[in-house]
């Protein structure tokens, strides 16, 4: 197997939160490795993803909505970032699958360039500051709080030292953007909190059966299919198998039946914590997470 073969297969083998890691990674390096050869102005790829304050200016590049998430300040900034995002992520893919964690990580940064917008053009604080916002901060504080607020009682080991609730991590994280707003990088940690905003709304919606991401997912699955060449293939009937239960009522197998032991697991780990799981449900849960 070749060097570029073998590259290929394990990236195909990490699950979503991985290979996001693994982009933000490389975008980063490359940004350095070709500023430094070329001898550019350390803004010089970046002016044309960040995220610009002005809407005047964001409407000339409206793409860096999200195209700012993939870029970061410094080393300190991208680890941070990631490795938040590695154990967040971990946690979010043992309950749902790929599509979901993709909805709230977007949607998170979206969320947190729309706060970081509209503060800087409404509050008097900001005017006549000229800035730019960069950083998958936001995106990774909206999985993050998402996992607080969706099992708040699950327990997670802090530092290897002691456990704790997600939610006292979810409740901290947002208190430490609230006070480090008046003190230092204030753009940033406004997107953080419209990160945790939209982590938060979007957990407490989908606990009460609805996925406010759902529409988010139709638009970028029709955008990625114009892009999309599918073959032509005969017209051919396709039968969906059903069974009748014993009210008369019809009920889908598999998918269905899969989805709804999914659901059934999640509430018994909202009500009594991940641990009160079997060995077999935390199986079908990981296995589930993968696909």
């Amino acid at each position: 197997m070749s060097i570029s073969s073998d590259i290929k297969y394990k990236y195909s083998t990490l699950n979503i939160a991985e290979k996001l890691i693994v982009i933000n990674v490389l975008i980063f390096i490359l940004n350095i490795l070709l500023v430094f050869l070329f001898q550019l102005s350390s803004d010089f790829f970046i002016r044309w993803f960040e995220l610009p304050k002005s809407f005047g200016n964001f409407i000339r590049q409206p793409w860096s909505i999200i195209s700012y998430a993939f870029f970061h300040a410094g080393f300190s900034h991208i680890f941070w970032n990631m490795l938040l995002l590695y154990f967040s992520g971990r946690i979010f893919l043992n309950l749902f699958g790929g599509r979901r964690f993709l909805n709230v990580y977007f949607l998170g940064a979206i969320a947190g360039g729309l706060i970081f917008m509209i503060s800087y053009n409404l509050f008097p604080a900001f005017a006549g500051i000229n800035t730019t916002l960069i950083g998958a901060s936001a995106a990774v504080m909206a999985i993050l709080i998402f996992i607080c607020t969706y099992m708040p009682n699950q327990e997670v080991r802090l530092f290897f030292l002691f456990n704790i609730k997600l939610w006292y991590v979810g409740v901290f994280a947002v208190l430490v953007d609230l006070i480090q707003i008046p003190i230092s990088n204030p753009g940033g940690h406004l997107a953080h909190l419209g990160g945790a905003f939209l982590g938060f709304v979007y957990a407490k919606n989908l606990y009460n059966g609805r996925d406010i991401g759902a529409g988010f997912e139709r638009m970028m699955s029709a955008v990625v299919n114009l892009f999309r060449r599918t073959p032509r293939t005969p017209l051919k009937t396709v039968h969906r198998n059903k069974k009748s239960t014993a009210s008369g009522r019809t009920s889908y197998t598999d998918k269905d039946d899969r989805q709804q032991k999914i659901d059934e697991i999640l509430d018994k780990i909202s009500k009594s914590g991940y641990e009160s799981l079997t060995k077999a449900e935390k199986d079908f849960l990981f296995q589930a997470g993968k696909d």
